[in-house]
C-alpha cells in the first residue's frame, strides 16, 4: 500500500515530527488542527473556526472536501465549550455528520483550548 504526504501552506506547518494528513487506502488521515495564533485569548468559537478553516484547506489540498469526513476527533480544554465548539464545528456540515468523540485533555500544544483531527473517504 503507498501512501501520499498532504501539504498545504493554507494550514500551519507541522510543529514537529509529524504530516498535516496522509492519504493511504482510499483514506485522508488529518493530523489535528489548532488555532495557536488565536489562543489563548479564549474566544473559543473564533478558535474553533479557525481549526475548521485549516482542516478544510487540508481537505481540498487532496481533492476532498467536509462532506468526505467520516471520523473527527475533538480534543478540548474546557468540556464547558462543548456547546460553544458544536455551534460552529456543526456548521461546517451539511446534513450527514461524520462519528466523533469529543475528549477534555489537561493541556494542548502552543497552550490553544481545542485541537480536531479527522478522518476522511
Amino acid at each position: 500500500m503507498s501512501k501520499e504526504i498532504v501539504y498545504t501552506d493554507q494550514a500551519p506547518a507541522p510543529i514537529g515530527p509529524y504530516s498535516q494528513a496522509v492519504q493511504a487506502g482510499g483514506f485522508l488521515f488529518v493530523s489535528g488542527q489548532i488555532a495557536a495564533d488565536l489562543a489563548p485569548a479564549g474566544d473559543i468559537q473564533a478558535e474553533t473556526r479557525k481549526v475548521m478553516e485549516n482542516i478544510g484547506a487540508i481537505l481540498k489540498t487532496a481533492g476532498k472536501d467536509y462532506s468526505h469526513v467520516v471520523k473527527a476527533t475533538i480534543f478540548v480544554k474546557d468540556l464547558n465549550n462543548f456547546g460553544l465548539i458544536n455551534e460552529v464545528y456543526g456548521s461546517f456540515f451539511t446534513g450527514e455528520y461524520p462519528a466523533r468523540e469529543t475528549v477534555e485533555v489537561a493541556r494542548l500544544p502552543k497552550d490553544v483550548n481545542v485541537e480536531i483531527s479527522v478522518i476522511a473517504i
